[in-house]
């Protein structure tokens, strides 16, 4: 399994699809192989490639209706695709990053004007004043904090410049301009 997901991760189709074969015909359980495929296409793909996950999905899926041996045509067309596909890791590590740092602040409140005031109490003590509505705010952002009080801004994911990430980078970028003009940074 490990030489089928490295073969991926390599972008080798070829010896992904041997492994594959090889796996298959050894009596590996196919949705044991479809599992890793899921992992694979969050893992090393995440969304330079979208619909990575929705391939991997899909073949377990088909396999899971079909079985053996048409099912296997949909392992080896997923294959075919994580291993094309333009690989990233940056969601991976963007997560691992996100849970260190949530470790390291512990339990902080999220700021209060993130927060909404169902009862008077909370109200009065001042949840949700503040609040900015970003679809009504100017270009749709309002460009407000959402990490707790006393945590500094995170710059937790950092996409690579390949596949759907340079678009992902693109928005952020953008974002992170507006932000840095509201707060009159700019």
């Amino acid at each position: 399994i490990s030489a089928l997901h490295k073969s991926i991760r390599g972008s080798d189709p070829d010896a992904a699809l041997y492994w594959l074969a090889r796996m298959l015909a050894g009596g590996e359980q196919p949705l044991y192989i479809a599992r890793r495929l899921v992992r694979a296409s969050i893992e090393d793909i995440g969304l330079a490639d979208p619909q990575a996950v929705v391939q991997a999905l899909a073949a377990k899926d088909v396999y899971d209706f079909l079985g053996s041996p048409e099912g296997e045509i949909a392992l080896a067309q997923t294959v075919i695709y994580l291993a094309s596909a333009p690989k990233s890791n940056a969601v991976y590590k963007a997560f691992g990053a996100a849970k260190r740092a949530a470790q390291e602040h512990g339990s902080l409140m999220p700021p209060a004007h993130i927060l909404n005031a169902p009862t008077k109490l909370m109200k009065n003590l001042g949840y949700g004043k503040g609040y900015e509505y970003d679809h009504e705010a100017e270009e749709g952002f309002s460009g407000q904090n959402y990490f707790p009080d006393g945590m500094e801004r995170q710059s937790l994911y950092q996409p690579r410049d390949v596949g759907f990430e340079r678009e992902v980078q693109k928005r952020l970028d953008y974002w992170a301009k507006l932000r840095a003009k509201k707060s009159g940074q700019s």
